[in-house]
């Protein structure tokens, strides 16, 4: 007698809605699985008694429950997960949504949906996780050494086309604007929402190569801008699985100047606001590495850029001043190839807003962390005068820069008075950045904290906190 399984199978009542849901037969998924297992190479000979087992709670092996949902997904018109259809077998464990640099296109968009629907649902285990610093920096070694992706094209759902592209960057683009004045705390639901609502539909739906390489490059984009605003609003567990698959996203996109963007100007910084300075470093050169020849003058100086904020935060002055300077001189090429009207030339739209005045506060940041303080003063008032009123945030943390290089200098009064403008601006954001930056600050005043400026300053903060 053949021993029994020590524990009985449960019936798949995920895919039992699923399938009822679609409204197909038995025979009729199992046609639909083969048809798209064919499109993906595989001979998959699949029939109604073959659901009938996956009903009564069989797992199939390889890459079938991939298929299977997709084929769902299909029929449904969205994006299914394997988790959905009750396969996920451990491998869609909450804990890991968004973690993995999926290997297939397939997978990537199975990942970023589950995590934008995660998102969504207010997951604990999403706010609530840390970051692991290898979690930074292992994708952009797949990212390095990954063939890029031979067909990115779908055939069933819905058709999606150049205008559904362009809604998606415009929609960006107003989120963009809107974040700048008001700070993510107001924004990032919507975008978040907009994600899972719509954009996880068009993922899903059926285009051909070119709208679908479009297609993954703008929704990469706005997938890297809810990652920006998990950081803004003090969730980088949550921002550092929005980054990764920022990244994927890019790289199905075919662009490897987006990818590089999204480690030296994503990945980098969060790994400055966590305190591994190596990582920054690392991620900088990743990003200068995987894009060599296909950025222009503009993205390769923020790069640079962020490569010497990560020298400078390890106290290497010598490698901090020399990635600085391959960021000026890249930024005066740029100009150079702007020509006299001061646009951004071929520049693509991510990385038009890094003109003079950005690059001037990343230097800052460089000599605030190095203790050159009448650098960092003088880089500080730069940005500021090129920063437009429209950056509030980024004044907000340009002011915050100027007072903190005041306060290195024992200009105590003159710092407090700048401190205030700072204070001033970020009243209006929900910003947990520009929160960040003023605490940081005050932690630079204490030693003054006798001073009658500073006690002063203590209060007004308690008073408008209050």
């Amino acid at each position: 007698m053949a021993a029994r399984p020590l524990v009985a199978r449960q019936p798949n009542e995920r895919l039992q809605a699923l399938i009822q849901e679609a409204g197909c037969s038995n025979a009729g998924l199992a046609r639909r699985v083969n048809m798209c297992g064919a499109e993906h190479g595989l001979d998959l000979r699949y029939d109604k008694t073959s659901v009938a087992r996956w009903l009564r709670g069989q797992q199939p092996r390889g890459r079938a429950p991939a298929i299977i949902a997709e084929a769902l997904g299909r029929k449904l018109g969205r994006t299914v997960t394997i988790d959905e259809i009750g396969m996920a077998n451990g491998k869609n464990l909450a804990s890991g949504v968004g973690l993995r640099f999926s290997p297939t296109v397939l997978g990537a968009i199975e990942q970023v949906c589950e995590l934008w629907r995660s998102d969504v649902g207010r997951r604990d285990f999403l706010s609530g996780s840390s970051v692991a610093a290898s979690a930074l920096v292992e994708p952009s070694r797949d990212w390095l050494i990954s063939a890029p992706d031979a067909q990115v094209g779908r055939t069933g759902g819905p058709r999606v086309g150049a205008s559904d592209v362009a809604a998606v960057r415009a929609m960006t683009q107003a989120l963009v604007d809107l974040d700048h004045t008001y700070g993510s705390g107001h924004v990032r639901p919507v975008v978040v929402h907009y994600l899972n609502s719509v954009v996880s539909g068009l993922l899903a739906g059926s285009y051909r190569e070119p709208v679908g390489r479009e297609l993954f490059a703008a929704v990469a984009r706005l997938t890297e801008l809810a990652g920006y605003m998990a950081v803004d609003t003090g969730q980088p567990g949550l921002a550092q699985r929005y980054y990764i698959q920022a990244l994927r996203l890019a790289q199905a996109a075919g662009d490897r100047g987006y990818g590089g963007y999204v480690l030296a100007a994503s990945m980098s910084h969060l790994a400055a606001q966590l305190g591994n300075p190596r990582e920054i470093a690392q991620l900088a050169r990743a990003a200068q590495e995987g894009a060599r020849g296909q950025v222009t003058p503009r993205a390769q100086s923020m790069f640079c850029a962020a490569e010497a904020r990560g020298h400078a935060l390890m106290g290497d002055a010598r490698a901090a001043q020399a990635a600085a300077g391959r960021a000026v001189a890249a930024m005066e090429a740029a100009g150079s190839a702007s020509g006299s009207d001061g646009g951004s030339g071929d520049d693509p739209v991510w990385i038009a807003h890094f003109d003079e005045a950005y690059l001037a506060d990343e230097l800052a940041h460089c000599h605030r962390d190095l203790g050159q303080a009448e650098a960092a003063e003088r880089c500080a008032r730069e940005a500021l005068a090129g920063h437009p009123e429209g950056r509030v945030r980024r004044r907000a943390i340009g002011f915050v820069l100027l007072a903190t290089a005041q306060v290195q200098k024992r200009e105590v009064e003159q710092a407090v008075h700048t401190g205030m403008k700072a204070v001033e601006l970020l009243v209006g954001l929900r910003s947990n950045r520009g929160a960040e930056y003023l605490e940081d600050f005050q932690q630079r005043l204490e030693p003054f904290g006798e001073e009658a400026v500073v006690r002063e300053f203590g209060a007004r903060l308690e008073l408008r906190a209050a």
